[in-house]
């Protein structure tokens, strides 16, 4: 069992097991990941990204990938309208770029990463012991063996069952069909209104792609091993809005629920969950697919630390303590969606004064940061600043020779320390971590008179783009900080920082 044939086995080549396969080899950390289906199927669940997403594709130089992307600052909360455009961010949502060009983009960055991708390896057993886990692969002569196992195998994840997670949630009580139609010509909407029988939503993808997403209010969920006919869809959708797209060519058709479950553990010993083999939920606002993103983000740099030796185990736990927190909101806020959305006459009381609601600024404010995925902050110790734990707004910085941007500086994926006072103390603080950590000294442009970097003079940033520290505000200070998320000092430098 002393035969280890990588540092990390990530089962499923969606968008988490891709973007955790990425991350995973910028840190240099050997990766295989093994993906059941022998080819991409083109299928494509989620079709956009949230602005949170947007960011951290930016941070690590991928947008440009992508191509041309269509932008709007037009965001829902159960079918009732939201501004984006509100919160200032450097970036707008995306609402038309199919999960399949995301897949393809992601595959190809972790392939020139290094990371070994093996399509038609459908794990069928795990064995962990103390040093690592074997993963039996059907077909296969030999177990392969890592040192950590990560499923990233959607919602009905073999790794799940296999590790004995424990999945509680809610059953489905209503099936939705989602289609995507050539042939057809359909003014793109979102309808749901208490009154109508259902939700209907209609969405214009690339290639003359047309999406449909159809469920009647009340229907039952389905028990289904396979997707359901074409015919089935367009009676639904007929019924809904009296129109027929029977002579439409069906490209691709499913049937999903509104079933909202998450395991209590993202991490079981050296064996981990991502994405949504760790939560499933109605898909309202294309929330799943970006959260499944940000936790292999999050997962990612920690899980590489660990492999490396430079921090220690425990730093794992953090991943369950702040991504299980994020899944739990998430759920909560689908299903609120969820009720708005399908919930008929009964909420029709609740949409109105939710709608008169989003008349103030601040309510209306905090479910756009919502749907936009701005509002998450971890706990990462006791202190004032108003970003400590919070992302890092973009920041345009300028060092005397160059202008760059904060985005820019974490394209590397380690973590960064911004000296914003051009602080001699501060930097020989966190010399003995420099070889773990970027530093930097700028000056910050084009800052508002007053908003949460107002007075900022240093600011530490994991390689996830989230604050550690920041002063002043934080209670701990820095090398408390660089110890607790990059690890313990080398002593030499060490102890000469502490001497200075």
């Amino acid at each position: 069992m002393d035969r280890t044939d990588t540092s990390v086995i990530v089962v499923g080549a969606g968008p988490a097991g891709l973007m955790l396969a990425g991350e995973l080899r910028l840190a240099g950390i050997d990766v295989i990941v093994l993906e059941r289906l022998k080819r991409p199927t083109g299928q494509s669940r989620g079709i956009g990204f949230t602005v949170r997403t947007m960011e951290i594709f930016d941070q690590r130089g991928l947008l440009p990938r992508f191509g041309a992307i269509e932008t709007s600052t037009a965001g829902h909360f159960g079918g009732l309208p939201l501004d984006l455009g509100v919160l200032g961010a450097a970036h707008e949502a995306v609402r038309t770029v199919p999960q399949s060009r995301t897949e393809a983009v992601l595959e190809a960055w972790a392939r020139e990463l290094g990371a070994g991708i093996r399509r038609g390896q459908e794990v069928t057993g795990l064995t962990e012991d103390a040093d690592g886990v074997s993963v039996a692969v059907k077909g296969a002569d030999r177990a392969l063996r890592g040192r950590y196992v990560v499923g990233c195998d959607g919602g009905r994840s073999t790794v799940r069952k296999l590790t004995g997670f424990d999945f509680p949630g809610t059953p489905a009580t209503t099936e939705l069909f989602v289609a995507d139609l050539r042939g057809v010509d359909l003014a793109a909407k979102m309808t749901a209104d208490p009154s109508a029988g259902g939700l209907v939503m209609v969405a214009h993808l690339p290639d003359g792609i047309t999406r449909i997403i159809a469920a009647e209010r009340g229907a039952p969920p389905v028990r289904r091993t396979e997707p359901p006919e074409f015919s089935e869809v367009a009676d639904v959708f007929k019924r809904l809005t009296d129109v027929d797209i029977s002579a439409a060519r069906p490209v691709w058709l499913s049937a999903f629920t509104d079933a909202a479950r998450q395991v209590t553990q993202y991490r079981s010993g050296r064996v981990l969950l991502s994405g949504d083999a760790a939560h499933i939920h109605l898909p309202a606002g294309g929330q799943g697919m970006n959260t499944s993103l940000q936790d292999s983000v999050n997962l990612g740099w920690k899980l590489a630390s660990v492999v490396r030796g430079t921090a220690p185990e425990a730093l794992l736990d953090t991943y369950h303590e702040e991504r299980h927190e994020v899944g739990r909101r998430l759920l909560a806020n689908t299903r609120a969606q969820s009720l708005l959305i399908l919930g008929g006459d009964d909420v029709a009381p609740l949409r109105d004064v939710l709608g008169s609601l989003l008349d103030i600024d601040e309510v209306a404010r905090r479910l756009a940061e919502r749907a936009a995925g701005l509002d998450i902050r971890y706990d990462v110790g006791g202190g004032r600043h108003p970003l400590l734990g919070a992302r890092l707004p973009e920041l345009a910085l300028h060092d005397g020779r160059r202008t760059t941007t904060s985005t820019e500086l974490l394209r590397p994926g380690r973590g960064l320390l911004l000296d914003l006072d051009d602080s001699a103390g501060l930097r020989r603080r966190a010399q003995p971590w420099n070889h773990r950590i970027d530093v930097v000294t700028a000056a910050a442009r084009g800052l508002p008179e007053s908003g949460p970097l107002t007075g900022t003079t240093g600011v530490l940033v994991r390689p996830d783009g989230h604050v550690a520290w920041a002063a002043p505000g934080s209670h701990h200070d820095l090398p408390m900080a660089l110890t607790r998320w990059f690890g313990p000092a080398r002593p030499a430098l060490s102890a000469r920082a502490t001497a200075a």
